[in-house]
C-alpha cells in the first residue's frame, strides 16, 4: 500500500489518497475552517471501521439476524506532545433479533486477537477496552 497527501495550500489542509485513488480531506485541529478530519480521528475511524467489517462478517457467518451495527471509538489523549492514545474504548452496538451474546462475545474476540490489523497496531501503543450492546429489534 502505498498513502499520500497534497498540501491544498491554504492553512493546513490536505487531500489525502492511497491507492483506491478515493480523497479524503485532512486539517489540523488549528484551522478554523474544519475542513477535514484531523489524522486523529482518521485513526479513530480506521479502527472502528476494520473492526466493524470483521465482527459483522463473523456474525454474518454466525447467522445471526443483525438488522443494525454501529462501532464506536472513545479515547483519551496525553496534555502532552506527542499528544497519543492513553485510552481506547470499542463500543459496538448490535440490532437485531435473538441475537447471541457468545456470538458477539467471539465475534469481537477473533477481532481483537486475529483480524483487526489496525487494532492490533493500536494495542501496542495502548491497551483497548471494548463493550457491546444488543438492543433487540
Amino acid at each position: 500500500m502505498s498513502a499520500k497527501v497534497s498540501w491544498k495550500g491554504g492553512g493546513l489542509t490536505f487531500a489525502g489518497t492511497a491507492d483506491t485513488g478515493i480523497e479524503v480531506s485532512l486539517a489540523s485541529t488549528l484551522d478554523e475552517g474544519k475542513s477535514g478530519f484531523t489524522p486523529m480521528e482518521l485513526m479513530g475511524i480506521s479502527l472502528a471501521g476494520c473492526t466493524a467489517m470483521d465482527v459483522l462478517s463473523i456474525l454474518e457467518k454466525k447467522r445471526q439476524a443483525v438488522t443494525g451495527f454501529e462501532v464506536r471509538v472513545h479515547t483519551r489523549r496525553a496534555d502532552d506532545f506527542p499528544r497519543v492514545w492513553t485510552w481506547v474504548q470499542i463500543e459496538y452496538l448490535v440490532t437485531g433479533s435473538g441475537i447471541d451474546p457468545k456470538a458477539v462475545e467471539r465475534a469481537i474476540q477473533l477481532s481483537e486477537e486475529t483480524y483487526c490489523s489496525v487494532q492490533n497496531m493500536i494495542n501496542k501503543a495502548v491497551d483497548i477496552e471494548s463493550t457491546y450492546k444488543i438492543i433487540e429489534a
